[in-house]
């Protein structure tokens, strides 16, 4: 049978299914369950459609098996062929054994002078890991309870499974840095006590090593260099089953925790024309990949990893459109995080929002109902899109990351640019029907600084990646505020504190969607690396002996307050001109006058209030008044203290502080201050947040 692709069993063994639509012959190979030795193999001699198939009756789960494909080679025309070399299959939902880093592994002789263009006979077999044929119905029936919140309800929380389980000191040690170790009780009880909704795993897909990393003893910790787009990284696998990945769903769905993943569909581990042959390079190189139009022996690099898969093609589309299925039929997931997002709407002309991608996204039964987050960029022309991605999609906003950063740091011009991004961003996103969910705000991400070292470095520490200090992001925006790195100048070290509370408050009181760093909550510190993408040691993997409880107790009553007020999560855009008693957000200045276009372009202010009403109740559409909530923020960026007047505002008279930054002011000090004249004291970038509810007569909506 042609189809389903891959390994499937049947009633009488297996079935396996490959494409290929310029190979000459396929021959499928079996292997040793305890040596991996070569002992069999198949020739595929049914083709159907560029669809190489056929059935080994007796098969069954387990077995171990890998493809030599026939073709010829001519790089120079686009074709890799090498049946000297042993293939994983595209489909292979499970990987065995480790790759071995060999000269083997590449389709061309290394030594040869004449480089990609030679023809290595040497037999890679012994160096790859091989594919194992896997019942997925046996996973399938692991309980998965559905949650679906809606996705402006959500706060996610973007982690690692290695880098967060491996040090726990409460984990078995065979569990840490495994997805049973992310399913363990006291895991997962940090998670529901903390209060995130959603873990954002960083890539679980099947990865290898990049060579020029093997070289320099180190590891791809991130795993953004995928190999297998069905496998779960062996690596973090405690057990020998692959099953293990959907208990780990299943334990979180039953503490109220979904699951969305990151995924790599932009490009595979083979890198580019110099690059090893691990699948798609060998299977058939000119259909997987987007190639050189005049020169096919090179690869279009938008992705900047050496390669860059063509999805404008069928079969390309069909494999990842079969791969975000099985993850959220037979694994469970509730999500996607589109890597280099860009790349799959990419036609032969450039980007485009209706591209047969997105297109066969929203149109998919199954995949249009899970949450779809993309980067919104590459690096190829035009690659930057953000707020161009169809209506089903929500995207990371670097914008709200910058802006908050330069706000916070205090740099000048920036008021009117701080109210969009915590406004949710319709100047973005609106203009398409979208509400401010699709913004994914973030201060930081996986790819940058940690939020202690955003509030500790100026400059970039990378030194440890062996690429003399050259790699990641030249422009942080960030400030040591007075010296660089760790430091015992308690005046130092109070305003860093400081600075840390107020960008988790404004990250968790912006409108749209926060995702929060794993161990920003706790202090974690990459000691200034803002690219630590290959830094698997344990000075990178969450410290669960040295986390700061007091950051993660504010962390903890910053998210009850969003969770408790869903005026902080509004569906659709506000933009009254003033605080209504149902739904409003109003801005004025420290001494409580509507901000106006003069106020607005004061170069030098970093002071604001702002005034955020709702309903109680979200689903009320005609609350009634005594429902209706507020909350106030008092926010100084400035240098220097700053005193605040409360707005007046007839229908929200009382009001109570429920949170602030400031390191001395005591909260029934600000509460009684309130009470008597209205005047608020906030020292140096510092802010303070107030609740009120409804206390006037109802307006006339008439």
């Amino acid at each position: 049978m042609p189809y389903p692709l891959g390994a499937n069993l049947t009633e009488n063994g297996v079935n396996f299914s490959l494409f290929s639509a310029n190979a000459t012959k396929v021959i499928l190979c079996i292997f040793d369950p305890i040596s991996q030795l070569e002992i069999a193999q198949y020739i595929l001699t049914h083709k159907t459609h560029h669809i190489w198939h056929g059935e080994l009756t007796g098969a069954k789960d387990g077995l171990l098996y890998g493809y030599r494909v026939f073709g010829p080679y001519q790089p120079e025309l686009g074709h890799r062929f090498n049946h000297h070399k042993l293939h994983l299959d595209p489909y292979a939902r499970k990987l065995v054994g480790e790759l071995q880093h060999s000269h083997a592994l590449y389709g061309y002789d290394v030594d040869d002078a004449s480089a990609d263009l030679s023809f290595s006979q040497q037999d890679n077999a012994a160096f790859m890991p091989k594919c194992a044929v896997v019942d997925i119905e046996r996973i399938k029936a692991i309980p998965i309870a559905p949650i679906r919140r809606e996705l402006n309800h959500s706060i996610i929380y973007e982690t690692h499974v290695k880098g967060f389980t491996k040090l726990h000191p409460d984990l078995p040690r065979e569990m840490c840095g495994t997805f049973a170790g992310l399913s363990h009780p006291a895991v997962v009880e940090y998670l529901t006590q903390l209060g995130i909704t959603a873990i954002e795993l960083l890539p679980v897909h099947a990865f290898f090593d990049e060579p020029f990393l093997v070289e320099k003893k180190l590891n791809n910790y991130w795993g953004y260099n995928t190999a297998g787009f069905f496998a779960p990284h062996p690596q973090y696998l405690a057990s020998d089953d692959i099953a293990e990945f959907r208990h780990m769903v299943s334990k979180m769905h039953q503490a109220g925790v979904e699951v969305i993943l990151d995924v790599v569909y932009n490009h595979t581990a083979e890198g580019n024309h110099l690059g090893p042959s691990y699948h798609l390079k060998g299977i058939d190189n000119a259909s997987y990949y987007r190639l050189m139009p005049n020169e096919p022996r090179f690869y279009i690099n938008d992705t900047g990893c050496g390669n860059t898969l063509n999805v404008n093609h069928p079969q390309v589309l069909m494999l990842i459109m079969d791969s975000l299925r099985y993850w959220v039929e037979v694994m469970g997931v509730d999500g996607f995080r589109f890597d280099l997002a860009s790349c799959l709407g990419r036609e032969n002309y450039g980007f485009d929002p209706g591209s047969g991608f997105f297109d066969a996204l929203m149109q998919d039964p199954t995949l249009c109902r899970v949450k779809l987050i993309v980067e919104p960029w590459d690096i190829g022309p035009g690659g930057y899109q953000l707020g161009n991605y169809p209506v089903v999609f929500s995207e990371w906003n670097d914008r709200y990351r910058d802006t908050m950063r330069r706000f916070w740091r205090g740099d000048n011009g920036i008021l009117s640019e701080f109210a969009k991004r915590f406004h949710g961003s319709s100047d973005f996103f609106e203009h398409n029907g979208r509400g401010p969910a699709a913004s994914i705000n973030f201060i930081t991400s996986h790819d940058g600084y940690t939020l202690h070292d955003l509030v500790s470095y100026q400059a970039k520490h990378n030194l440890a990646n062996n690429e003399d200090n050259r790699d990641g992001h030249q422009e942080n925006f960030s400030c040591h505020y007075g010296v660089e790195g760790e430091t015992d100048s308690s005046k130092i070290n109070t305003v860093r504190s400081r600075q840390k509370r107020n960008f988790l408050a404004t990250l968790l009181l912006s409108q749209g969607v926060p995702m929060l760093l794993s161990g920003d909550e706790a202090g974690h510190t990459q000691q200034g690396n803002n690219n630590a993408y290959c830094q698997d040691t344990p000075d990178n993997w969450f410290n669960w002996r040295t986390i700061d409880w007091d950051l993660v107790h504010f962390t903890q009553e910053l998210i009850k307050l969003r969770k408790h007020f869903p005026l902080l999560c509004h569906k659709a855009f506000i933009h009254q001109p003033e605080a209504l008693f149902d739904n409003g957000i109003a801005w004025f200045n420290k001494l409580g006058e509507p901000m106006t276009k003069v106020l607005w372009s004061e170069h030098h202010c970093r002071t604001l209030t702002v005034i955020v009403t709702g309903n109680l109740l979200e689903a009320e559409v005609d609350a009634i008044p005594e429902n209706t909530q507020a909350l106030m923020l008092f926010i100084n960026a400035d240098e220097l203290e700053q005193t605040f007047h409360q707005p007046n505002l007839i229908h929200f008279e009382h009001w109570s502080c429920v949170l602030h930054t400031q390191s001395d002011t005591q909260i029934d000090v600000a509460q009684t201050q309130a009470n008597l004249d209205g005047k608020f004291y906030l020292q140096p970038r510092s802010l303070m947040i107030f609740h009120s509810h409804f206390q006037g007569v109802e307006h006339d909506r008439s």
